[in-house]
């Protein structure tokens, strides 16, 4: 018997509860992990994708509201929105509600570059998704739905 990523025994068709959240979770952060390193490209890490999508779907933030969002330490993310910014990525700009802060915007470069980035992955996910039989690709479609509504999204 295989494991996984923990110490589950791979289920591998289950329908119990326990053994299908096994599953899909292992499912979930493979694929995602592949999509991650995969469709970045060159010009960002997975690491600056996810801040330019943060800023880009929510707008303007500071540097401490960016690294709570992704558990890292103030440090880290200054090290990132730094690589961004050099990169004209990203701009820095004083927060207006507090001077001593940095307030952080996507440019259009970033939103260009966030854009190439999804594009490769969509492009990545399809292509694998091509050689899937009519049925499978049925399935995969009713699945990505019903995850989108376990997720609220």
């Amino acid at each position: 018997m295989t494991t996984t990523d923990t110490q589950h025994p791979r289920t591998t068709g289950s329908t119990s509860p326990d053994s299908l959240a096994i599953d899909l979770r292992t499912a979930v952060m493979r694929t995602s992990r592949r999509l991650r390193v995969e469709a970045t490209g060159d010009a960002i890490t997975p690491g600056q994708y996810t801040v330019l999508a943060l800023l880009n779907g929510n707008g303007p933030s500071t540097l401490r509201a960016l690294a709570e969002s992704e558990h890292v330490q103030a440090p880290s993310m200054t090290r990132i929105v730094n690589a961004l910014a050099d990169q004209g990525f990203v701009s820095r700009a004083a927060n207006p509600d507090d001077g001593r802060q940095v307030r952080v915007d996507i440019t259009d470069a970033g939103r260009a570059v966030l854009a190439e980035a999804r594009n490769q992955r969509t492009a990545w996910l399809a292509q694998r998704v091509a050689g899937l039989s009519e049925e499978d690709r049925q399935v995969l479609s009713r699945a990505a739905h019903i995850m989108q509504e376990m997720s609220g999204t």
